[in-house]
């Protein structure tokens, strides 16, 4: 359905703004139980923002309870048969999943990585390595080591000092205003090596579901992540 463009107020945060427009045509009725919302291309043009303004305001007018979103062809990862979740954050989504994980961090700090630079088509090397392994709260049984690379940036400068904010990857982010809007997925099967597998505490040469994720803010790589999942727990569900 087509809108007229929206005129947004100087000052007041925009997503914020976008969700709320969306919320009184939602409420008033001009948008009907299950009705689509405009396309983010038409949202774009409507309130003349980017597209990750939209999707922040997308992301906000899902907080409230009032849209859900769903793609009609993709993937996504499974904990125990249920959904991960992973654009609100992975250990929130693997607590709404059922999961009783326990987080520790291995390494926060920053390297020199030329070869993955290259890759992700970044123009500096420098990275923040985050990895981390999850565990059974109940008795410590492996779930997952995650290996995470954001390029270095000055909204990220200060994170290998301070730390992640309230111990969450997907909230740093999102505080220094990197939100991703795309990425792709590769999925894979590895081997544990002898060093993951004493961190996990696993036979040397279990399979584990190996992902590979790389998320974007308006065409920017912000992170690039590989996990090592336990099969016993973790699934790729496809839909089309």
């Amino acid at each position: 359905m087509a809108r007229r463009a929206t005129q947004l107020t100087p000052g007041t945060g925009k997503p914020e703004q976008i969700a709320t427009v969306l919320e009184h045509e939602i409420r008033s009725g001009v948008l009907g139980f299950g009705e689509r919302l405009q396309s983010e291309n038409e949202l774009v043009q409507r309130f003349s923002v980017s597209r990750n303004t939209v999707r922040k305001g997308l992301e906000e007018l899902s907080s409230r309870g009032l849209i859900t979103t769903k793609v009609g062809i993709g993937s996504f990862v499974t904990f125990d048969g249920m959904p991960v979740d992973d654009a609100i954050g992975w250990s929130r989504a693997l607590a709404n999943a059922g999961a009783n994980a326990e987080t520790r961090t291995l390494r926060l700090e920053i390297i020199e990585d030329a070869e993955l630079a290259a890759k992700l088509g970044v123009e500096s090397s420098s990275f923040i390595a985050v990895d981390r392994v999850r565990t059974n709260a109940d008795d410590g049984h492996a779930i997952s080591i995650e290996r995470s690379r954001l390029p270095l940036s000055p909204e990220l400068e200060d994170v290998p000092l301070r730390g992640l904010r309230e111990g969450s990857l997907h909230q740093t982010l999102r505080g220094a205003g990197l939100v991703s809007d795309h990425g792709e997925e590769w999925v894979d099967i590895e081997m544990l090596s002898a060093a993951d597998a004493a961190i996990l505490d696993c036979a040397p040469g279990t399979p584990f579901l190996r992902t590979r994720r790389l998320t974007r803010a308006d065409g920017r790589a912000i992170e690039f992540v590989t996990s090592l999942l336990n099969p016993a727990h973790f699934a790729l569900h496809l839909e089309f």
